[in-house]
């Protein structure tokens, strides 16, 4: 596969899914959805491999970072434990029931948002840079991204 093949092939293999398209429901950070997010966090993941010739396992950095995010509701409405310290495991759980994962997949869902979840950390190269790739989304999303008052 080219390279931008095998970006696209591995997203078009994972909107397949009948659950991908409720990420498009809900607002992540700004006006950017859910499914915006995991895409420029997949398309970063992508990008920062390539460009600094890290050499990860292409498709599970993909898939990882693309379902790093798919727990699937409205956080801004969760009135569950503290959203950022518990939406990896959801959306480990959301992952589970719809893909089979890889053991570094699951680690990169489990382990994106280390430090802050510490006990789970990035255990793989594909982990760590979809952990910065979220960063960097997460960053520029938030402040740059917002929604304009009428």
């Amino acid at each position: 596969m080219t390279e931008n093949n095998t970006f696209h092939q591995t997203i078009k293999e994972i909107e397949t899914n009948s659950r991908v398209y409720l990420m498009h429901n809900y607002i992540q950070h700004g006006s950017i959805t859910t499914y915006d997010h995991c895409l420029s966090v997949a398309s970063m993941s992508y990008w920062l491999n390539r460009k600094f010739h890290l050499h990860s396992d292409e498709k599970q950095l993909i898939r990882g970072a693309f379902l790093h995010d798919y727990f699937l509701y409205d956080w801004h409405h969760y009135e569950g434990n503290l959203h950022g310290f518990s939406h990896p495991h959801t959306a480990l759980i959301n992952a589970r029931e719809d893909f089979m994962l890889t053991r570094k997949e699951e680690n990169i869902i489990r382990s994106h948002m280390w430090p802050l979840t510490f006990w789970h950390y990035p255990q793989s190269r594909e982990a760590v840079i979809v952990c910065l790739a979220d960063k960097i989304v997460s960053t520029k999303e938030t402040l740059f991204k917002r929604k304009k008052i009428a």
